[in-house]
């Protein structure tokens, strides 16, 4: 059980009760994040902190949405709608990927129910990232998944083979599974990060410019350039085994992955992952 008067102060500061969501109810949302979140023998400090530091405005939207609470969905509708689309575009230009945006409504409304609740995809939203976070990586898992499915149904042209095709095969018979879900797993991870943060990558991986150069666009010394590349890569490494964990990969598994991806200087290059491929072969300590 969650501290009452800690549970009422966070249910004020989200002000959960703009979208009618009661304090009961955003209790059980702040428990379900801290189950997902924090480790059973957390502290009691801990888990303050933890809840303290949601996105609690956010939580209390994806509640009332997830509930079914009319005005809430057409705040969720105007404010969010323009940030799937930007998300989609950004992952084709040529529009396809919205048809995958819009088909997200229906599961996060909840269309189906079962035991006569709503089977909302708000449930797995926990606060700990923004809710506009949360959608894109979302809409980047959805997208690399129905990119996988027609690779399984469509035949593969001559082009499209000499993009795709792994190199040589290696010893260990797991390593294209395992280079699925690296990419997999990068992909959703360059979604979490900010839009500074990624041109920040762009402008030295895919254009291969000098930390320099990119300093006086982003308008940071060279020496910050490489302190926030060195932190984004590291957030990058930490979301990318946190994915491949939610793949079901045990702690052996996800070294393992790393490890068959690593031996190829290719498939773990980020300008690839930014679609680079038309940029020059990244040098040896661009790569994670």
């Amino acid at each position: 059980m969650l501290d009452s008067t800690l549970v009422a102060s966070l249910h004020a500061r989200a002000d959960a009760k703009r979208w009618g969501v009661s304090v009961t109810r955003f209790a059980s949302a702040l428990s379900a994040s801290r189950d997902h979140g924090l480790a059973r023998e957390a502290t009691a400090s801990e888990v303050e902190r933890y809840l303290t530091s949601l996105h609690l405005d956010d939580l209390a939207l994806a509640c009332a949405c997830a509930d079914g609470h009319e005005p809430a969905w057409e705040h969720f509708v105007r404010v969010h709608r323009p940030v799937l689309y930007r998300a989609a575009d950004a992952l084709s230009p040529a529009g396809s990927t919205r048809e995958i945006a819009d088909a997200l409504y229906g599961d996060l409304f909840g269309t189906k129910e079962k035991d006569g609740q709503r089977q909302s995809l708000f449930r797995y939203f926990h606060g700990r990232s923004s809710l506009a976070t949360w959608l894109r990586a979302v809409l980047s898992q959805r997208y690399i998944d129905s990119i996988r499915s027609n690779r399984r149904t469509e035949p593969i042209d001559d082009e499209v083979h000499q993009d795709y095709v792994a190199a040589p095969p290696a010893p260990d018979p797991d390593r294209p599974k395992y280079l699925s879900l690296m990419r997999k797993a990068l992909a959703v991870a360059l979604m979490q990060l900010t839009d500074r943060d990624r041109l920040r990558l762009s402008l030295y991986y895919l254009q291969q410019l000098t930390l320099a150069e990119a300093g006086r666009i982003l308008k940071e010394h060279e020496a910050t350039v490489s302190r926030n590349l060195a932190r984004t890569r590291t957030l990058l490494r930490k979301e990318a085994e946190a994915q491949l964990r939610l793949e079901g990969l045990g702690e052996d598994e996800v070294e393992r992955c790393f490890a068959s991806v690593t031996a190829d200087a290719g498939p773990m290059d980020l300008s690839v992952m930014l679609g680079g491929s038309e940029c020059k072969s990244a040098d040896p300590d661009r790569s994670i």
